[in-house]
């Protein structure tokens, strides 16, 4: 396709596509570069042989390849130029030819320069090589590369190449397709340089040039082809002359090589050739377009390198643009960073420009000079020199080449660089920059054209800014730009910092102790402000005035989530009238005005005056000028809680201070209304404006306005104005914030409120830092207090001890809730002593039951002796000891207690469990030990509940050995199973072993005794082969446990069975089709012959043939009765010819047959005796030969019986009749009567009936029967559940189930006898009873079981069977007698065995009696002779029926067993779901009598 492609291009189409050299065969012109390694004749004449078939066809020529082919003179010339294709006349008379018999030869091409190849084509004279391979070259045969293998065995001369097909253009395979031996000339080698199956999108990808381009192409020839006489020895002719490499022709098609640029090519300047213009010749030298030069048009022409050189495409032809360099230069090279650069626009690079200029295109001027504006780009005066202030610019003045602005430094401006920036100042050349930045605060400066003097550099402030550069706030101002101002103010908290001013960056106060934030105005954490009614003092705390102490009393006030609390400390002091508390004050924090303030309850509306006296104790700091003096009287309104004093006090700090405050009811107050007063604290607010330089004016109208000091006072809610100046007065006061204090016990951590100093107190803890218990709790600690709790009826008050937590109680209670009775008494909260006869001091605190009883006495009055005493403490009779046989201390005391009989004085023992006797000296039955020493008594017989605890001998009295175990049970603690039995001897469940006699060892089956099995899981000791629990069942390749030696090796022939299994109970292994017995060591059914060389097919039918069906040596085939022939496929005579069937006929036929077959016989030997006419007979014997001929007479009479006339024929037919008629009526069990007697109707009659009532009776027997079938099915499915059921469920309940199952009733209906006897008692055996054989027993001589009997039955029937048919036999040999009698009696006896079939095969559940009686009743018959006596042994038959009628009681015996077998498995069903650890096996064995 590529190659196609570019035949189709024209010089015409160079200018818009790309275009390509027409292609040629590049032989042509070129015989100096073509050369072979090898050359027939190049020394002299060389013979050579060719292959031919023809006798006068000459064979052998001659080469001489000294002087080049002339067609005229030197024709045997066969140099390597003859390949060239010339297309001339002599085109198959010259030809190049190797040397004979050189395998390895090569023929090489050399071209002058790189060519574009397209495909090779070889024809050869000779047969084309066994194996060869073309090599190609792009560096002048420097390297090669393989192009392509050819071989027609690949594998043998090229291991290791693929045999394609190619995966890609370039895969190097070997093909076998030019190399087979035909044609033997004219056979061509081709190769394409690309595979056409392949799409070519891009035919100068790298790989594609790599494969189409040479310069070398060679030819390796690598293994000739022969046709093996090279290997035999040397005859009269050389074998090798034969054998050489021959080619007609050698075409290298290919093109010049000029990368799409060129449409035709010239030739190679100092290259070789024989003709340069010879027609046809393919030059190396491209005619170039597009701009491009070189051989093969590889790259662009000179100046013409802006673009990079490219192949030429189908679409694109890629043309070398010309660079641009504006005049000053004429010579460029291409860039490809230049080119990417540009975006792919321009890549090529101007050398050498002139005129001042530089750039890849010599677009821009050198340094220091700029194009002029007034000049074109090409014009070679175009550029200038720069105009730059050395001071401001850089590099010397260096300008921009295009515009002429100069390089300035880094803060300077201008074209010239000749000022500062817009921001800058100080213009000047030592400065690097040139010029230096306003370094004007934008935020304090304002914006005007030149931000600062571009001379000085002062800015120009906004209005609370300052410095020079506009970069601080005025004093009292802070946080320049911060805000939407320039400046805010410090606004320092007058009480927490230490004065107004601030930080000017971040506006930090300088704070108090303990405060922190930017205004001083928070405490710092762990720290608070104190509230203004901080100095509170509490009146619990107060000492009363003197003489006035019992007119106080503290009264609790308990706090309740629900309720406010309108109080401080644990509640309030009642004080009565007249009465006076003293507070004393040592804690001011500052020489203040102080408002004295009392806060109360009134219980009744009355208004109470104060007397307030203040003493001072010591004297403080002096910051008041004067000392309080005199009394201060204050109201106290009845309907208010809160009192001021109207006039503040200035008290001194450090200095201590007495409060007296006396109470008085008003002169005009009710004379009725109480005159107690519930008084809660006394405190001291601060007046605020008697702290100097505090506040301003404002501040304190505020102050007022929100009335902060009244509900400070009030405790009530503050507004948030409030809680600001009030706190800023804490600090001032205070030196700054105070310490919390919070109590590490008391609260839930070391911080509190910021306000007020409240620490968050635990359960039940009050009080600012937390430090003590509210009322009515106690126990202050870690987890907080505990309520009192006191219990109202039994405690005087509520409050109890903080520290214990005692209550207040009443004289006889106790505790510390004051909830129970003291020692010696009972029955809270009404408690009385306790009663207890003067034996013990405490009782129940509830029940008043006695605690402790001394002397031995017990009860709840310690009315009575304890156990092992005896006497009365009610009379005061004290307890003795019991003596049992002796004290209680003695370690020989076996009693409870004993009795003391009123009226006789005698002593009774009660005596403990296992003792026995008077005074209990004795063990009981069931236990044992050692009663003469102390510490003995008696313990339980450890017999694990497996002896009778009533059985004084069950186990030795003194040292407890179990001697009577039950439950088949054994060992001193009766603790495992006897032997022959298994289980767990600790649940009474020890079984007896079940093992099966034949598959267990017989060294552990003892006679008179089970087999020893396990005595934990039963496993029984199986002999080799058997397996199985029980070892009931042989292993897998065993069979016949019933044996005498147990399960024997199955022994299967290994080459005529599948496998060595083998049926268990026959031991037939599984043969081959064409192998049998028992090892399959003898030929199969149906076969004969050797097994030990080959089995062959008898071809019996299988239908006529006995067992086996072919003698297995001769392969004849065993007919049975009845059918004859070669393969037993045909009745034989005196049978009815409908095979298989067979029927026998009649006996009569059969006697007659034989009768006449002896008569015959008997005539054919008396023949020989009779002479024939001519004969001379001796003297005195005539008389002998006519005795003779009349016997012959009479013999031919009877031979010819069957020939007589019509009449006789007919009665042998109507005879005939009758016989098929009987035989019918046996085939169908129907009851046949000879026609022939003379019966009576009468009988006849009744015969019917009776037949009919026989056919009635056998339907319901075969119905019975098939009951009896599904009862012996469901019998088979419950054997298979209980062989399969595993151990589940509850073992007591399973145990009452099996144990509920007894088989003694259905063992006695068996066998005779019950079934819960030892074997070796039973006379009648059991259903696991066995002989001394090993043989199961069942029955007896004297047994009536229905086994026993029906086996006695059979016996009967046998030997009346066996009598019957000798008696047939003696009928048949008493052929005088027999007549119509026989056929009679034959019938008769006939009918009674198809009788006994049908009654005792189709009636197996019939009872034995009824077998017997029918026996009985054959054994009677008497063969008739006449229709009398027909008629008196039909009476005999319907004597025979009678029990046969009575059909319905069997029936009713057969529903009751089916009954019986239905119940068996329900209970097999719940014993499968229940356990398997119990295995009962029943052998019920029903026997079919045989007939």
């Amino acid at each position: 396709f590529l190659f196609s492609c570019m035949d189709n291009f024209t010089i015409e189409d160079c200018d818009v596509n790309s275009c390509h050299p027409q292609l040629g065969d590049l032989m042509v012109g070129r015989a100096a570069q073509l050369s072979a390694s090898s050359t027939c004749g190049r020394n002299g004449p060389q013979n050579y042989c060719i292959l031919g078939y023809l006798e006068d066809e000459q064979k052998c020529f001659n080469c001489d390849s000294r002087q080049p082919y002339n067609p005229y003179n030197n024709q045997d010339s066969h140099q390597i130029e003859n390949v060239i294709t010339t297309f001339g006349p002599e085109r198959k008379m010259k030809w190049w030819q190797s040397e004979n018999g050189v395998h390895q030869v090569s023929i090489r091409l050399d071209l002058e320069t790189l060519f574009q190849f397209s495909h090779l084509v070889l024809t050869f004279k000779s047969f084309r090589p066994a194996a060869m391979l073309v090599e190609r070259s792009k560096d002048y045969g420097y390297s090669w590369k393989v192009f392509r293998y050819f071989a027609e065995d690949c594998a043998s001369h090229f291991p290791g190449v693929s045999q394609g097909p190619a995966d890609s253009t370039d895969d190097v395979i070997c093909d076998s397709r030019y190399s087979a031996s035909e044609p033997s000339t004219d056979g061509e080698v081709v190769l394409k340089a690309l595979d056409p199956s392949f799409d070519i999108e891009n035919p100068y990808a790298p790989h594609i040039q790599e494969q189409i381009t040479l310069t070398n192409l060679r030819v390796n020839f690598t293994h000739l082809f022969t046709l093996g006489d090279t290997l035999l020895g040397r005859k009269k002719r050389n074998p090798q002359e034969k054998y050489y490499y021959a080619l007609y022709e050698m075409v290298v098609r290919g093109s010049c090589f000029c990368n799409g640029h060129a449409s035709m090519c010239m030739p190679v300047d100092g290259t070789w050739g024989d003709v340069l213009n010879e027609p046809g010749m393919i030059h190396g030298r491209c005619v170039c377009q597009h701009n491009t030069v070189g051989t093969n048009c590889e790259r662009c022409q000179d100046f013409y390198n802006d673009v990079p050189w490219r192949p030429a495409g189908q679409t694109d032809p890629h043309v070398c643009r010309r660079c641009n360099c504006h005049g000053h230069s004429e010579t460029c090279h291409f860039d490809i960073d230049q080119y990417q650069a540009s975006g792919g626009v321009s890549g090529g690079v101007c050398d050498d420009c002139r005129h001042d200029r530089m750039g890849p295109q010599c677009e821009r001027c050198r340094p220091y000079l700029y194009q002029d504006p007034q000049l074109s780009m090409e014009d070679p005066q175009g550029c200038i020199p720069c105009d730059c202030d050395l001071t401001g610019s850089l590099d010397n003045g260096l300008c921009d080449p295009v515009s002429g602005r100069c390089v300035c430094k880094e803060n300077v401006a201008g074209d010239r660089c000749d000022r500062c920036k817009f921001g800058f100042y100080g213009f000047s050349q030592e400065d690097p920059t040139g010029c230096q930045r306003c370094r004007c605060n934008f935020l304090g400066s304002v914006l005007t054209p030149y931000p600062c003097d571009q001379v000085t550099g002062q800015c120009v402030c906004q209005r609370l800014a300052t410095g020079p550069l506009c970069d601080q706030c005025l004093p009292g101002y802070w946080g320049l730009g911060n805000t939407v101002h320039t400046c805010s103010p410090c606004d320092c908290d007058h009480g927490g910092a230490y004065s107004s001013t601030c930080s000017s960056l971040d506006g930090q106060c300088q704070c108090l102790p303990n405060m922190v934030g930017r205004s001083c105005g928070d405490p710092a954490p762990g720290h608070f402000l104190a509230a203004l009614d901080y100095y509170l003092y509490e009146a619990e705390n107060a000492a009363p005035l003197k003489g006035k102490s019992s007119a106080l009393q503290i009264v609790p006030r308990e706090r309740t989530p629900d309720v406010p609390i309108t109080w401080t400390g644990p509640g309030f002091v009642r004080v009565l009238d007249g009465a006076g508390l003293r507070f004393t004050v040592d804690n001011l924090p500052a020489s203040l005005d102080y408002h004295l303030v009392i806060r109360y309850e009134p219980e009744v509306r009355a208004t109470i005056a104060t007397k307030n006296i203040i003493v001072p104790l010591l004297a403080g700091d002096g910051g008041c000028p004067t000392n309080p003096k005199g009394e201060k009287t204050l109201t106290i309104p009845g309907a208010a809680r809160v009192a001021i004093l109207d006039t503040p006090v200035c008290l001194n700090a450090g200095k201590i201070y007495y409060v007296d405050i006396t109470f008085r009811k008003q002169p005009n107050s009710n004379p009725q209304s109480s005159s107690h007063t519930l008084i809660d604290s006394m405190g001291l607010i601060p007046k605020m404006e008697s702290v100097q330089d505090f506040c301003s004016q404002s501040e304190l109208d505020s102050f007022r306005r929100f009335r902060c000091f009244e509900l400070a006072a009030e405790q009530e809610t503050l507004p948030d104005v409030c809680y600001g100046l009030i706190g800023s007065l804490s600090a001032r006061i205070h030196n700054g914030a105070m310490l919390c204090r919070c109590n590490i016990q008391g609260s839930h951590g070391p911080y509190c409120s910021k306000f007020g100093g409240l620490c968050e107190c635990k359960a039940n803890v009050v009080g600012r830092c937390c430090d003590s218990c509210a009322p009515l709790n106690f126990g202050f600690g870690p987890n907080g207090c505990a309520p009192c709790e006191c219990d109202p009826r039994g405690a005087v008050a509520e409050l109890c001890d903080q520290v214990r937590g005692q209550c207040p109680c009443r004289m006889e209670v106790g505790g510390r809730r004051c909830d129970r009775c003291l020692s010696g008494y009972y029955g809270f909260p009404l408690c009385r002593p306790c009663e207890c006869n003067g034996l013990a001091e405490l009782c129940d605190q509830d029940t008043g039951a006695c605690l402790d009883c001394r002397e031995h006495s017990t009860g709840n009055n310690c009315e009575s002796c304890v156990e092992g005493y005896f006497g009365d403490p009610v009379s005061r009779e004290p307890c003795k000891p019991c003596l049992c046989p002796d004290t209680q201390s003695s370690g020989r005391f076996f009693a409870s207690t004993c009795n003391k009989d009123p009226e006789s004085g005698s002593l009774t023992c009660d005596c403990l469990a296992g003792h026995t006797g008077l005074r209990c000296d004795a063990c009981s039955a069931g236990f044992y030990g050692g009663l003469t020493t102390p510490g003995g008594g008696c313990d339980e017989c450890l017999c694990n509940n497996n002896i009778d605890p009533a059985d004084s001998d069950a186990c030795d009295s003194v040292t407890g050995e179990c001697l009577r175990c039950l439950h088949n049970t054994q060992g001193p603690r009766c603790q495992s199973c006897k032997p022959g039995y298994y289980g767990d001897a600790l649940a009474q469940d020890c079984k007896e072993c079940s093992c099966d006699r034949q598959g267990t060892d017989v060294t552990q089956c003892p006679l008179g005794s089970p087999c020893f099995c396990d005595p934990l899981t039963g496993q029984c000791p199986c002999r080799a082969g058997a397996v199985g629990t029980l070892c009931d069942e042989c292993a897998t390749g065993f069979w016949n446990i019933q044996g005498e030696s147990g399960c024997q090796p199955c022994k299967c022939d290994p080459a005529n069975s599948f496998n060595n299994h083998c049926d268990k109970v026959t031991g037939h292994c599984q043969c081959r089709t064409e192998f049998g017995g028992r090892q399959c060591d003898e030929c199969g059914e149906n076969h004969f012959g050797n097994p030990d060389l080959q089995c062959v097919s008898c071809d019996c039918n299988m239908e006529g043939t006995d067992r086996p069906a072919c003698n297995p040596l001769t392969g004849e085939c065993l007919c049975r009765i009845g059918v004859m022939g070669i393969f037993c496929d045909e009745c034989a005579p005196g049978y009815d010819q409908v095979f298989p069937a067979c029927f026998p006929c009649h006996p009569c036929a059969v006697l007659w047959a034989d009768n006449v077959t002896d008569v015959h016989r008997a005539a054919q030997r008396m023949r020989t005796f009779i002479p024939h006419h001519g004969e001379q007979l001796e003297p005195g014997h005539s008389r002998q030969w006519q005795r003779m001929l009349e016997m012959h007479s009479k013999l031919d009479y009877l031979v010819n019986l069957t020939g007589r006339s019509l009449p006789r024929v007919k009665d042998v037919e109507k005879e005939q009749l009758y016989v098929m008629y009987v035989i019918k009526c046996n085939q169908m069990f129907l009851i046949c009567v000879d026609f022939y007697f003379d019966a009576d109707p009468e009988a006849l009659e009744k015969i019917r009936k009776q037949h009919a009532d026989f056919m009635a009776a056998e339907k319901k027997v075969k119905e019975t029967e098939r009951a009896l079938e599904n009862s012996m099915d469901t019998r088979q499915e419950i054997k298979d559940h209980l062989s399969s059921c595993s151990i589940l469920g509850d073992m007591e309940g399973l145990e009452k189930k099996v144990k509920a199952l007894s088989v003694a009733k259905l063992n006695k209906n068996i066998c005779g006898a019950p079934g819960d006897e030892e074997c070796s008692k039973s006379e009648c055996g059991g259903a696991l009873c066995r002989d001394f054989l090993g043989q199961r027993e069942c029955g007896g001589p004297t047994c009536k079981g229905s086994f026993p009997v029906s086996h006695n039955a059979t016996k009967t029937a046998e030997q009346v069977e066996n009598d019957l048919i000798d008696l047939l036999q003696k009928l048949r040999d008493s052929k005088i007698k027999a007549g119509s009698q026989i056929n009679s009696r034959d019938v008769l006896l006939y009918f009674f065995f198809k009788m006994k079939n049908i009654y005792l095969i189709h009636n197996s559940m019939v009872a034995p009696e009824d077998i017997e009686n029918l026996v009985k009743a054959v054994l009677a018959i008497q063969l008739p002779g006449s229709p009398d006596d027909i008629r008196s042994m039909i009476q005999n038959i319907r004597g025979v029926l009678t029990n046969f009628i009575e059909f319905k009681e069997d029936l009713k015996k057969l529903k009751d067993q089916a009954k019986t077998a239905q119940d068996l498995l329900k209970k097999a069903q719940d014993i499968r779901l229940d356990s398997t650890m119990f295995f009962i096996c029943v052998t019920v064995t029903l026997y079919k009598p045989a007939c």
